[in-house]
C-alpha cells in the first residue's frame, strides 16, 4: 500500500485494521500479528493489492488464471502444464509469505465427471450449476418463509420468497436448465404443503394435491420461476447475438 498510497492517514487507518484483533468463540480478545482480518470488507481488497504482480506475472508467462480475490483457477492445456504451473505458483506464494490451501488446491480434469468449485458455482463438463451449499443456503432461506402454519395469504408468501429466488437468479442464472428446473419443482412442493395444511390435510403434498394446486395455480399468484426466467434471458441473449 505504502508503495500507491502517500496518504498518512489512509496508511494509519489501513494499520489499525490490520492490527485490531479477533474475537474468537470461547477463546476472547487475541491480538492479529500477520494476515487480514476473515470475512472483513477490506480483506478482498487487499488480497487484489497483494496479488496483483502475481496477475502480471501469470499474464506475462501466457497462463490463462481466473482469480477473485484469494481464490483463483488456472486453465491449461495439458497435465504437464498443470503441473508445472502448480509448481511455479507454490514458490511464488511461498516467497511472498503466503500458503496455498491443503485441500482446495488441486489439478482437475474439468471434462471428467467430478469437476471443481469456484465462486459459487459447480463446474463440469462443460457445464455450469450452482455448487450444493449454495443451492442448500437458498432452500434455507425458502424454509423459513414458508411454513406450514404461516397464516398469510398465499400471495404475500409468494411475494416474499419471489425477492429471495429473484436475487439468487441474478448470480445463478448461467446454471444449466434442469437444475433450475429442480429448485422450482421443490418451492412450488413447499407452497402445496401449505394449502394442504390450511385444507386440513395431513403430511406432505401428494399426487392429487398436484391436481388441486398445480403449477399455473402458482404462476396465475405471480410466484417466480427460475426455468422460465433462465428461458427469458437466453432467448434475449440470442436475439441480441
Amino acid at each position: 500500500m505504502e508503495e500507491k498510497i502517500a496518504d498518512g492517514r489512509v496508511l494509519e487507518l489501513l494499520d489499525q485494521m490490520l492490527k485490531q484483533g479477533v474475537m474468537e468463540t470461547a477463546k476472547g480478545w487475541q491480538p492479529t500479528e500477520k494476515g487480514t482480518p476473515q470475512g472483513a470488507v477490506v480483506s478482498p481488497l487487499l488480497a487484489n493489492l497483494y496479488l496483483n504482480r502475481l496477475d502480471h506475472e501469470m499474464a506475462r508467462r501466457g497462463w490463462d488464471m481466473v482469480r477473485y480475490a484469494d481464490d483463483f483457477v488456472v486453465l491449461c492445456e495439458s497435465q504437464a502444464q498443470a503441473q508445472e504451473i502448480l509448481e511455479y505458483l507454490r514458490a511464488w506464494i511461498q516467497a511472498a509469505g503466503l500458503t496455498l490451501h491443503p485441500t482446495k488446491t488441486r489439478i482437475v480434469d474439468a471434462s471428467q465427471r467430478g469437476g471443481f468449485d469456484f465462486l459459487g458455482y459447480h463446474f463440469e463438463r462443460g457445464h455450469r450449476w450452482p455448487r450444493q451449499k449454495s443451492m442448500d443456503k437458498l432452500r434455507e432461506a425458502i424454509r423459513q418463509q414458508t411454513g406450514r402454519l404461516d397464516p398469510r395469504p398465499m400471495s404475500q408468501i409468494i411475494a416474499g420468497i419471489n425477492r429471495t429466488l429473484k436475487g439468487w437468479f441474478q448470480y445463478f442464472q448461467h446454471s444449466v436448465r434442469n437444475v433450475l428446473e429442480r429448485q422450482d419443482k421443490w418451492v412450488r412442493q413447499r407452497l402445496r404443503n401449505i394449502e394442504r395444511r390450511r385444507h386440513k390435510g395431513k403430511g406432505c403434498a401428494g399426487g392429487r394435491d398436484h391436481q388441486r394446486w398445480p403449477n399455473a395455480h402458482f404462476a396465475e399468484l405471480g410466484l417466480f420461476s427460475l426455468a422460465m426466467a433462465r428461458a427469458q434471458a437466453s432467448r434475449v441473449l440470442k436475439r441480441t447475438h
